[in-house]
């Protein structure tokens, strides 16, 4: 299915690219969320009127995510946990876990921005995790996670 991108889109293309997408992808995901239409003559022509308009706010959200990063660069979290007398955690610290950290630590992150590609942290210690905040700005936090063998 050919459509047309109205905001950039990681590993896919960037605003007023037109490119050929699954169809499932482009129903489920990229038309229902406003990221894109499907590349008729008039939705082109209506994206290329708009092009000023939708570039402004991109680069809005590109200066809000970089100044995200430079709060979040300064930001160091702690996060206790029980854990066993080795320090293994007798559970797991998650995304929702580290975003509620560091949004109670001051800066708002979503659950869906922290990046843990090796899964949950199992065991104690100290962590930089990674944070996608725009599709070209990725922040990197301190995350301490405590063992509490009480």
């Amino acid at each position: 299915m050919e459509i047309i991108l109205i905001e950039k889109i990681d590993r896919l293309g960037g605003l007023g690219d037109l490119v050929n997408v699954k169809s499932g992808f482009a129903r489920n995901y990229l038309l229902p969320t406003g990221k894109a239409k499907v590349a008729t003559a008039e939705n082109i022509a209506e994206v290329a009127a708009r092009r000023a308009e939708l570039e402004k706010s991109a680069a809005e959200a590109l200066a809000a995510a970089i100044a995200k990063r430079d709060q979040l660069a300064k930001l160091e979290v702690n996060i206790t946990s029980k854990s066993g007398t080795e320090g293994k955690l007798f559970g797991s610290v998650g995304n929702s876990d580290i975003a509620d950290a560091v949004t109670a630590a001051g800066v708002a992150i979503a659950k869906r921005e922290v990046r843990l590609p090796e899964g949950p942290i199992r065991i104690a210690g100290s962590y930089e995790i990674t944070v996608h905040l725009h599709a070209d700005v990725d922040a990197v936090v301190k995350v301490n996670v405590i063992g509490d063998e009480s």
